[in-house]
């Protein structure tokens, strides 16, 4: 079965619409014969800036394109694996059909006066709504003040520029894939700032059953990125985090095949962290998952977790 057309959805986000360029020329190296169409959508999270646990959490990101993709008014959806919910599955009919190369997984630090994040004076405004990045700033720089800002890499430098924060933490392949990489004046290390779930992976989800398609387009798929993503995702599945709540980590593949998974829990405010990080040895990627979140669990990230509002 051949497919010569394949209508994309995406968030019409200018960061989105780069992504979706992403796949359109990995596709037509892949298969030169094949056309491409967009359809942009706007979701609710697009349009609404207030907190995003008000309007279903991460789901806020994904819900409409998912909703094309089942209407049959698109073939292919592109998200950001860390926008997609892991504590429930993917809607009934869709599935994966594969997981781009990774991008690099860690975040930038935008400052005008081109400051590191050591160097920062105490009261420093931060811009972030991110939970993760903001209980992790009150761990390691309690003298440093977030602020919530939320919108589209560009919005939020607008936001800076206009003085309503004196720097910015982004996600570094988030900047390189809208060309603005000239602003960053420090990319942290996954040391000093953990990164989210699902971290500088693309995600491209097909309706169920439409073997063309997902036949068409699984070649795309980056076999590392395939392990690292089912292991982290499992991991937030078992641990039914939710989007007030602080969880960071990543899977890696070595040079040599070998799996690991690191991840911690933390309170808002950076008091508690809990830690976690183990091999997978003989075991798949998504059993990796499983064990360190029970390692978490363990060491009580339920009862962390349950306690935050959201």
């Amino acid at each position: 079965m051949s497919v010569d057309l394949i209508r994309i959805v995406s968030r019409d986000s200018p960061m989105a619409l780069a992504q979706v360029e992403r796949v359109r020329r990995e596709l037509s190296v892949l298969r030169p014969g094949i056309r491409t169409e967009v359809v942009p959508v706007r979701t609710t999270g697009d349009k609404w800036m207030g907190d995003l646990s008000a309007v279903e959490g991460k789901g806020a990101f994904t819900k409409e394109v998912d909703q094309a993709l089942l209407a049959g008014e698109a073939d292919l959806a592109v998200h950001c694996v860390k926008d997609i919910p892991a504590d429930r599955p993917l809607p009934a009919g869709t599935v994966f059909a594969a997981f781009l190369r990774r991008d690099d997984i860690r975040d930038a630090l935008i400052h005008p006066g081109g400051l590191t994040l050591d160097a920062l004076p105490a009261g420093t405004r931060i811009g972030t709504s991110s939970v993760r990045r903001s209980a992790q700033l009150a761990a390691s720089h309690p003298h440093l003040d977030c602020v919530p800002m939320r919108g589209n890499a560009n919005r939020r430098l607008e936001k800076l520029a206009a003085g309503e924060a004196d720097a910015l933490l982004l996600a570094a392949s988030g900047l390189e894939r809208i060309d603005r990489a000239d602003v960053i004046t420090e990319i942290l290390s996954t040391e000093v700032m953990c990164p989210p779930i699902g971290a500088g992976v693309l995600a491209l989800q097909c309706r169920e059953g439409d073997d063309a398609v997902i036949d068409t387009v699984s070649g795309l798929g980056d076999p590392a990125a395939h392990r690292e993503t089912t292991a982290e995702r499992m991991f937030l599945h078992v641990l039914q985090g939710h989007c007030n709540s602080p969880i960071a980590g990543y899977a890696r593949v070595e040079r040599n095949g070998d799996l690991s998974l690191r991840a911690k829990v933390f309170t808002p405010d950076g008091k508690t962290v809990l830690n976690a990080h183990e091999w997978a040895g003989p075991l798949d990627p998504a059993t990796l998952g499983t064990s360190v979140a029970v390692a978490l669990l363990r060491q009580g990230a339920r009862e962390l977790i349950d306690g935050i509002a959201h």
